[in-house]
């Protein structure tokens, strides 16, 4: 691959600080492209696509990595960013010629290796899926690792035999970007949906304009309650964990499914095995970033046939590079609904 100019990149680095503590520290700045070809594990060169990155997104582990939070970037330096969307420049892989548009989501990217938040990405061919053509990149960003997560539950349930037909099924962390996402997929298959909320004046609007049948007060489930509880719910899709999630499993009715992709609350899980062998409750978890890449095209298949886009663009903010920061902070704190698009350029988009 040839060399080009250097390119902008978000990368978060580790240091000490004035008593010698270590800490991650996350930058704006230029990186050679040499950078990305011996960065963490970058790609084997015979496996290596280098993309103009046209769009990336804010997802709540890309405010955890940029704000400097533990748990997420294991290798330093690195460029945050979990989601990529762009075009093929150059390709070692024979799946992928420059032009065509492709995306990944997770497969290490910001935790081991480079991840979007730069106008280049060096990236393994073999983990990238072409952008359906029914979407643009803006809109394949917008769904990105929170609708592609959202996804991912709604198929689970389904292989669990939960149709539309079983009842209400309550999604928590609802105005977040999975639930959002899974709101309207959810709503659009017609499930009934019930969707838990700690800002109801606020989201309430916004939430029934996704679909939403029902709103849950985020309190009803904030404290620990009994092992098995009133049965309301057909299945669930949690994006939070702790707590909350351990009341959901004793709501949920015989032989529902509770689909868990979060830990916005708490990776703890204060619960008895009760749901589970009174109630026949499954409990499925759901990991994006190690996802095959057959369950990753399926995944995406999907979502470009059964998303309500009008829905995605209108529950989309879009920000640039230099913005991150600030909204990093505001995911982190709740202030954030829907989906945030990261333009950078670097590519068409559609």
């Amino acid at each position: 691959m040839s060399s080009v100019d250097p390119v902008r990149a978000i990368v978060v680095d580790r240091e000490t600080d004035a008593a010698d503590r270590p800490r991650l520290v996350s930058t704006l700045r230029e990186l050679d492209v040499d950078e990305l070809r011996t960065g963490p594990s970058a790609p084997d060169p015979a496996d290596a696509v280098l993309l103009d990155v046209s769009y990336s997104s804010l997802n709540f582990k890309d405010g955890l990595a940029v704000s400097g939070r533990p748990g997420v970037t294991r290798s330093y330096p690195i460029v945050a960013g979990i989601d990529v969307v762009g075009t093929v420049a150059e390709s070692a892989d024979a799946r992928w010629k420059p032009g065509d548009r492709v995306l990944l989501n997770g497969g290490g990217l910001s935790e081991t290796r480079h991840g979007g938040y730069a106008e280049k990405a060096l990236v393994p061919g073999g983990s990238l899926v072409r952008v359906p053509e029914a979407l643009t990149d803006r809109q394949a960003a917008a769904i990105g690792t929170a609708g592609f997560t959202a996804m991912l539950s709604v198929l689970a349930l389904e292989r669990h035999g939960i149709g539309p037909d079983r009842g209400t099924v309550l999604v928590t962390g609802a105005s977040g970007g999975v639930g959002s996402v899974a709101i309207t997929l959810l709503a659009r298959a017609g499930y009934t949906v019930a969707a838990v909320t700690g800002r109801s004046a606020d989201n309430g609007d916004y939430l029934r304009s996704l679909g939403a049948a029902e709103l849950i007060d985020r309190t009803e489930l904030a404290e620990a309650g009994k092992p098995l509880q009133s049965q309301r719910w057909a299945a669930a899709i949690d994006s939070v964990g702790g707590i909350p999630l351990a009341n959901v499993l004793a709501q949920v009715e015989y032989g529902g499914v509770v689909a868990s992709c979060g830990l916005a609350a708490s990776a703890e899980l204060p619960t008895t095995v009760m749901p589970f062998i009174l109630r026949a409750v499954s409990l499925v978890g759901i990991n994006s970033v190690d996802a095959p890449l057959a369950l990753r095209e399926q995944a995406w298949s999907r979502l470009a046939s059964d998303l309500d886009l009008a829905r995605l663009d209108a529950m989309t903010d879009e920000i640039g590079l230099a913005e991150v920061f600030a909204a990093a902070d505001d995911i982190l704190a709740g202030r954030t609904r829907g989906r945030t698009v990261v333009a950078i350029g670097g590519g068409p988009t559609a």
